[in-house]
This record gives structure tokens, sequence and C-alpha cells, in this order.
């Protein structure tokens, strides 16, 4: 599956309501660190169709970044039936990524 870009108006839907846990990747096109992991992101979008890979450009949705306490980025953003169950921020290797789903 790939990355479904999200904002305000589609979030409800494809993350709080997603039948499958959800990877969110708070990003920006001008954050290095986001341009390294954006590969990865979109590996695990593609080799892992169990889990709903998303991705938040903070710059077009600051409500979105805001009301998730966004203060780095990248941030990424596990979630299970609407709830956050885990964080991570900046970069991380793919394993260490798919292990925190």
């Amino acid at each position: 599956m790939s990355e479904i870009n999200v904002t305000g108006q589609n979030f409800e839907k494809e993350v709080l309501h997603s039948d499958k846990p959800v990877l969110v990747d708070f990003w920006a096109p001008w954050c290095g660190p986001c341009k390294m992991l954006g590969p990865v992101i979109a590996e695990i979008a593609e080799e892992h169709p169990e889990i709903k890979v998303c991705k938040v450009n903070v710059d077009n949705e600051m409500d979105l970044a805001s009301s998730f306490h966004i203060a780095s980025i990248p941030m990424l953003v596990v979630m299970k039936d609407g709830k956050v169950t885990n964080t991570a921020v900046g970069y991380r290797p793919k394993e260490q990524i798919v292990n925190m789903i």
C-alpha cells in the first residue's frame, strides 16, 4: 500500500477510524532528517500492507501538528483504535520503526 497524505479534512477517516494500526509521519520538505527518513517510510508502506502509513506535512497542517504537540520533526506517531500507542522523534532505522508498531 502506498503512503497516504493526511490533512485536517481526512485525518479522522484515515487515522482515527482506521481498522489497521497507523504510522503517521509528521514531516516538512525543508527538514534534512525528514528527507532521509522518507524512503524508509515508503519502504514500510510497500512491505507492510497490515500497516496504514500516513504523512502529515507540518507546514501545511499546522493545526494537526499542534494537536499532537509536534516540537521536532520528523516525528513518528503510531496509533491503534484512534489512540497514540508509541512515538519517536528523529531518524530511525526501518527495523526500529516496524518494531514500534
